[in-house]
């Protein structure tokens, strides 16, 4: 009778394996939808697969996909950055600019000099901005949105302001190098893509593998816990509004070696895009769930959707429309979700 009781009991909220782990998460839902859309997309238009085409979806997504591993590390934590599209701007057009500097100023000690010096300046840039953030964010506890709102604004007047709104294009002795690190390929395969690759596995590594990041999801779970634990909750969302300025400003760099320019509008709206692949991809705005994988496969999804838009010659003003019912629908796949879970 005792068995009995107990086996009875054994089965209660035993769930199946599609119901929990990776296949329960938004990103197995989102890239369930990415196989179907990739297949229906195939049957639908023959160069849709074709090696050109799948090159250019991949650089594509790539050029955002960088600055959405770095966002997702601060919806992660509960708040939001709207500047990263501006940082982007400012970012390459620094680089941009101080490799014009240093050849007209003759400065050139050593092969390569003044492109490391350039790439110093636009992510020494990109670190202030998000040192900035951080800091009024945690210590002078201003609203997330508020607060990268206003640098938005900022920074990308400041891009105008240094460019004149004419936007500035890299040059010297190191210009070829600078191209071949942006925009050049290895083995066929965009340099932009096996960056992302690396930053998306040494991301993965130390949110699941850290004590660092075992505290970026704790300050998004339940802050005030994270504090009566130990966590130093001020000093990681720093070093989060930091590393997500770094991931922008690499992006926008990328960008402009890949235009071969860096334009003052560079990025612009950006930053819509990228907080709608981290969404997509599963980061909960509320903080507390997200990760690499899901923010590429959001990148992926997204592209996937414009590119077929763009061979279906349907008109590109449609595509924000359609990136916004699908924000919308992934909240709600997400929302339902949780209720089931309870």
């Amino acid at each position: 009778m005792m068995v009995d009781t107990v086996q009875g009991f054994s089965n209660v909220r035993r769930s199946r394996f599609w119901q929990r782990g990776f296949f329960a998460s938004q990103t197995a839902y989102v890239l369930l939808a990415l196989v179907v859309l990739i297949v229906a997309m195939s049957f639908a238009s023959d160069n849709f697969l074709s090696p050109g085409n799948v090159s250019n979806i991949v650089r594509n997504f790539s050029f955002i996909a960088i600055a959405t591993l770095g966002i997702t590390l601060v919806i992660i934590t509960g708040g939001i950055d709207l500047s990263v599209g501006s940082t982007m701007a400012l970012s390459a057009t620094t680089t941009s600019l101080t490799m014009v500097g240093l050849s007209a100023a003759g400065f050139y000690p050593f092969p390569g000099s003044q492109l490391i010096l350039a790439l110093l300046a636009g992510f020494g840039t990109a670190a202030i901005i998000g040192f900035a953030n951080g800091f009024a964010i945690a210590k002078l506890k201003l609203s997330p949105f508020v607060t990268t709102l206003g640098s938005l604004s900022i920074v990308r007047g400041l891009t105008y302001v240094a460019t004149q709104g004419r936007g500035t294009a890299p040059t010297g002795p190191d210009k070829a190098l600078f191209l071949a690190i942006t925009s050049g390929q290895v083995g066929g395969i965009p340099v932009s893509f096996l960056y992302l690759v690396i930053l998306a596995v040494l991301m993965w590594v130390v949110l699941n593998h850290t004590a660092w990041g075992r505290h970026v999801y704790a300050i998004g779970g339940n802050e005030a816990a994270g504090r009566l634990t130990g966590v130093a909750v001020d000093r990681v969302k720093i070093q989060v509004y930091v590393l997500c300025s770094l991931a922008a400003g690499f992006n926008g760099i990328i960008i402009s070696g890949w235009l071969g320019s860096a334009p003052a509008n560079l990025a612009q709206a950006y930053e819509l895009t990228i907080i709608a692949a981290a969404v997509i991809g599963g980061a909960n705005l509320a903080g507390g769930v997200g990760g690499a994988s899901g923010a590429i496969i959001g990148c992926i999804l997204i592209e996937v959707i414009r590119n077929g838009l763009v061979l279906a010659r349907v008109d590109p003003y449609w595509q924000q429309t359609l990136v916004g019912c699908i924000i919308v629908a992934a909240v709600l796949v997400d929302r339902f979700r949780s209720l089931r879970s309870g």
